[in-house]
C-alpha cells in the first residue's frame, strides 16, 4: 500500500517544549520511533519525529496543547496492534503513547460496569476482574489496549452475542484537538440527553481526538461454558450451519469458521489434529441445562449440512488451547510460506448473503493461484483473509489487490462494509468513499469543527 502524501511538519520547537514537560519520557531514539510508526499489517509504515509516554489525562492534555500550537501531527498509539496503518506518522510529528496509563480506575461489580485507562488490555482486565465473577468479553486476537480498541471500534470472536465495543462502551474521557478534557456518556444504561458523543469517538481511530479513560460495559462470567469444533464436508455446508443457527435465534457465544487451508495451517502451528475440511468453531454460554440445549440444536443443524461428530473442550485448559489457536491463525497462516508477508483485510455482509459472498471469494482466491486462508466471525456476517504473499513479487502483490478489490465491491454490493473491524485507516479510505458516500462529507465536516488544524492522525479515514 502506498503512503499517502502528507506535507511533513517541522516539530523541532514543539519537542523542545515536550522534552521540559516530560524529560526522558519523550524520545527520539530511532527504535523506539521504528517501533511505534509500524503495526502488524502489510501497509507501510511511517516514523513520528519522537514518542511521548504520558500518565495522567492533565499529562495528555498538556501534550495535545503543545502540539496544537505548533501545528505538529500527533498519533495516538495503545499497543501497536492495528491492521489498516493506523498508527503510521504520515506527517511526522509526535507519537502519544498510552501504555503507561494502564490502572483500573473503578468497578461496579452490582451495575456491571467499571472504568479503565486508555493502556489497560483487555487480558490485564479480565485478570483484575476474575476473582469478582466478572468479564470484559470483546476479544480481538492481540492483546489490545482497551482506548485502541474504542478508537478502532473493535470486535472479536465473542461479538455474535455481546456486541462490538459500539455496543459496550457506556462512556469516555477524550482529550480534543485544543487540549480540552472532556466527558462523554457516563453510567446509566440510557440517556436521550443530547448528542450522542461517546458514539462518535468510538471507531474515530485517534482523528477526533485522544481517547484516555474508557467506562465499559461487564458481565458475569457464566455458570456453564463449552466449545465444540465441527468439520464439514464443503464449505458451503458450514456456512449454510452458521446462518440457519443464527436465524433461528440459537444464543450462541462464538462461531468461528476456518476453511480447509487455515485448518491445515492452524494444525501445523498450533499442534492441533482436526480433519482439514472446512470447520466451524462453536462456544456456549449459559447454565448446564441451557449449554446442552443450545448444542443439541446446533448439532442437529450441522448434521443436516454435512456435519462430522463435534469434539468438545469443556475444561478451563482445553477451552484455552482451542481458542487460543483460532487467535493464532495469522501467524499460522504466515507459516505457510516462511519468508512471506500477510496482508489481513475483512468485509461483513448481511447473514442472510454470507454463503454467496464467501464462495464467490473463495472460488475466486482458487481462480487467481493465492494462498489466501479464509477465517471469520461468521456468526455477524464478518469474515477475513490473509493474503500470504512474497512482497517482492510485484505481480503477486498485484493479484492480490485485484481480489481485495473485487471482494470489497461484492460485499458493498450485498448491502455489506468493507471492513467490519479492522477500521479504515489509512488502508481503506477509498472503500470508504464507495461505501458512505456524501456521508463522508459530513464525516470532514466533523473532522474540520473538532480539528481545524488537522494535526489528530492526519491521513486517516478521510482526506482533508
Amino acid at each position: 500500500m502506498t503512503l499517502p502524501a502528507l506535507d511533513h511538519r517541522d516539530a523541532a520547537p514543539a519537542l523542545e517544549e515536550l522534552r521540559a514537560l516530560l524529560g526522558d519520557r519523550l524520545s527520539t531514539a530511532e527504535a523506539v520511533r521504528e517501533h511505534h510508526g509500524n503495526d502488524v499489517s502489510y501497509h507501510e509504515g511511517a516514523l513520528p519525529d519522537a514518542v511521548a509516554f504520558a500518565r495522567t489525562n492533565e499529562e495528555v492534555s498538556e501534550i495535545v496543547k503543545i502540539c496544537a500550537r505548533h501545528k505538529v501531527p500527533l498519533v495516538p498509539f495503545g499497543t501497536g496492534t492495528s491492521l489498516e496503518g493506523h498508527i503510521a506518522a504520515l506527517a511526522g510529528g509526535v507519537c502519544l503513547d498510552v501504555a503507561q496509563m494502564d490502572a483500573v480506575l473503578e468497578v461496579n461489580a452490582e451495575d456491571l460496569d467499571c472504568r479503565v485507562q486508555a493502556g489497560v488490555t483487555r487480558k490485564q482486565l479480565n485478570e483484575y476482574l476474575r476473582d469478582q465473577g466478572l468479564m470484559f468479553p470483546i476479544d480481538p486476537g492481540a492483546d489490545a489496549s482497551l482506548g485502541g480498541m474504542a478508537a478502532t471500534r473493535a470486535s472479536g470472536t465473542n461479538a455474535v452475542r455481546y456486541g462490538t465495543m459500539r455496543e459496550n462502551v457506556l462512556g469516555l474521557t477524550v482529550v480534543l484537538a485544543d487540549g480540552r478534557i472532556v466527558r462523554t456518556g457516563g453510567r446509566a444504561r440510557k440517556s436521550s440527553a443530547g448528542y450522542d458523543l461517546t458514539r462518535l469517538f468510538v471507531g474515530s481511530e485517534g482523528t477526533l481526538g485522544v481517547i484516555t479513560e474508557v467506562q465499559l460495559r461487564l458481565h458475569g462470567i457464566p455458570e456453564s461454558i463449552a466449545s465444540g469444533v465441527c468439520s464439514f464436508e464443503s464449505l458451503e455446508g458450514a456456512v449454510s450451519t452458521v446462518i440457519t443457527t443464527i436465524q433461528m435465534g440459537v444464543p450462541v457465544a462464538r462461531i468461528e469458521l476456518l476453511d480447509e487451508v487455515q485448518m491445515d495451517a492452524c494444525n501445523r502451528y498450533s499442534k492441533l489434529d482436526y480433519p482439514v475440511q472446512p470447520t466451524l468453531f462453536f462456544e456456549f454460554h449459559g447454565s448446564e441445562a441451557s449449554t446442552c440445549e443450545q448444542a443439541e440444536t446446533v448439532g442437529a443443524i450441522a448434521a443436516d449440512n454435512g456435519g462430522g461428530e463435534f469434539r468438545w473442550a469443556t475444561k478451563p485448559e482445553e477451552r484455552s488451547q482451542l481458542w487460543q489457536a483460532r487467535h493464532d491463525a495469522y501467524y499460522a497462516a504466515l507459516a505457510l510460506r516462511p519468508g512471506c508477508g500477510g496482508w489481513p483485510t475483512d468485509v461483513c455482509v448481511p447473514i442472510s448473503r454470507l454463503a454467496e459472498c464467501i464462495l464467490e471469494t473463495k472460488r475466486d482466491i482458487e481462480e487467481n493461484g493465492l494462498v489466501a486462508p479464509i477465517v471469520g466471525h461468521v456468526g455477524d456476517g464478518n469474515f477475513h483473509l490473509v493474503y500470504v504473499i512474497d512482497p517482492n513479487v510485484p505481480e503477486e502483490v498485484a493479484r492480490a489487490s485485484a481480489h481485495n478489490d473485487r471482494m470489497v465491491k461484492r460485499a458493498l454490493a450485498l448491502g455489506g462494509t468493507c471492513t467490519g473491524e479492522h477500521g479504515v485507516g489509512y488502508g481503506k479510505m477509498e472503500f470508504l468513499k464507495a461505501e458512505q458516500g456524501e456521508a463522508v462529507a459530513v464525516m470532514r465536516s466533523i473532522k474540520k469543527a473538532l480539528d481545524p488544524d488537522n494535526i489528530m492522525n492526519p491521513g486517516k479515514v478521510l482526506s482533508v
